[in-house]
């Protein structure tokens, strides 16, 4: 299994491409970068991640950077350790929503938020050229531990909400970890917020109960749990805790796409500005967005360029259809943490179920598919899909993008796996899965798969 490296950072298998001496290679062109300086280091709960942060922690030290020890912490609170500690960068030991045999790297900047294009690029191009900056033996950097890490981001997020109205409500909770790093400190924050919180795989050992992705086929036992419990909510974390799941009070899976259709809703009927979504999530969020009197982006897919788009229009809020969040008033990361504070904080001022707030959106029928695909096919299968779908119109740029009046059907690459992502969404589910699995067809045949 080759390891994916792009400017998203670093994945792979550990033993089977993913190995300590390339992470400390990684790590060594990391700590280059930010010129021996304070680095924050942090990981989800996996198994592996102690193997690997000890490889971080020697490609760190070799170039002088002093290392804050965040032990089992979410990826939005490395971002935000970043700011708080005005730290020159973070590295978050994670393989995010892949398999438990996965783990990785993702490299954050000063300002808290995933690697740009450019930065990206720069760390790649050190990685290759191996013109690491070490130090000698009296000018290595060193560790230090951070007690309670969560602490900051905590409080910036209960600073978002009305923390009185949500603890009057005392919102019953059905909380899944999945033995995630949001195990943590997610109880912590619902218990602050006054929540009856019940968890699941609340340790943080990355023993997975169920496959970590937050899809509602994976979630048939959080669904069970809200309605035997009786409860008002339904929360599922990936692993590193940036997006969010939500299942509603009858144990009704909602989705992820909801999540950030949810937060906008709340947010922008209250602060109105620039709202960024990527090009593969749900149109719903231009119909909230109009609702509210509010410019609305559509980014390239992927973190960082959602955040450098939401940056350059000075957004209010941004994210993505997977259930990430982008609040900038706690950090240019994705978070799930703002996701349940918004939830909760609607669910406390609006009155009612969950359900009833639900059927106040716009509703759409988003159809999520992939397929190995290696990348020097991509473009044989984008030229397929133009041929299979000649009356739609076609954009490029973030693989290819085809629009109907009521419909449509994107298809591209994805940064960290190799794969290709079939994204499809009309009015009506039918609709969504015959055009999903045209196009799924269309690139089987023209790739060979």
């Amino acid at each position: 299994m080759p390891r994916i490296l792009s400017i998203s950072g670093l994945r792979g298998v550990v033993g089977d491409g993913l190995d300590p001496e390339y992470v400390t290679r990684f790590a060594t062109a990391f700590g280059t970068l930010c010129n021996g300086g304070t680095v924050v280091v942090s990981r989800d709960g996996r198994s592996t991640g102690l193997l690997l942060k000890h490889s971080v922690l020697a490609g760190l030290l070799a170039t002088g950077c002093k290392v804050i020890d965040a032990g089992i912490a979410t990826t939005p609170t490395c971002g935000v350790l970043v700011t708080e500690l005005k730290a020159a960068g973070g590295l978050q030991i994670t393989a995010s929503h892949n398999p438990s045999e996965w783990n990785g790297l993702k490299p954050f900047s000063p300002s808290g938020s995933v690697f740009d294009a450019a930065q990206g690029q720069r760390l790649i191009g050190l990685l290759e050229s191996g013109k690491f900056a070490s130090r000698s033996w009296d000018a290595i950097g060193s560790v230090e531990t951070i007690d309670d890490p969560a602490g900051p981001h905590i409080e910036r997020v209960l600073k978002l909400v009305d923390v009185d109205a949500i603890r009057r409500r005392q919102f019953k909770v059905v909380l899944d970890c999945n033995h995630g790093s949001g195990g943590v400190a997610t109880p912590g924050l619902l218990k602050k917020l006054g929540c009856v919180v019940h968890v699941s795989g609340h340790v943080p050992d990355g023993r997975f109960e169920h496959p970590p992705e937050p899809l509602k086929e994976n979630l048939t036992g959080l669904c069970d749990s809200v309605r035997n419990l009786g409860a008002d909510v339904g929360f599922a974390q990936d692993p590193d805790a940036d997006r969010l799941a939500i299942v509603d009070e009858r144990g009704e899976y909602i989705g992820e796409e909801l999540t950030l259709g949810l937060a906008a809703d709340f947010v922008l009927s209250r602060r109105p500005g620039p709202f960024v979504v990527n090009g593969s999530t749900s149109r719903m969020n231009a119909d909230i967005a109009a609702r509210h009197g509010c410019d609305f982006r559509r980014s390239y897919v992927g973190e960082a360029h959602v955040v450098a788009m939401m940056q350059s229009v000075g957004a209010v809020l941004g994210g993505e259809g997977n259930g990430g969040v982008i609040e900038p008033r706690v950090g240019f990361v994705r978070d799930s943490f703002v996701s349940m504070a918004y939830v909760l904080a609607g669910l406390a001022e609006r009155g009612g179920k969950l359900s009833d707030w639900v059927a106040t959106l716009p509703r759409y029928e988003i159809v999520k598919d992939k397929l190995i695909c290696p990348r020097e096919r991509v473009t044989q299968a984008c030229d397929a899909l133009r041929r299979t779908f000649a009356d739609a119109r076609a954009e490029e740029g973030d693989g290819l993008r085809l629009d109907w009046p009521d419909r449509w059907v994107q298809v591209r690459a994805s940064n960290t796996e190799p794969i290709l992502r079939v994204i499809a969404e009309a009015p009506d589910a039918q609709i969504a899965r015959k055009l999903c699995q045209s196009a799924m067809q269309a690139v089987r045949s023209a790739v060979g798969e």
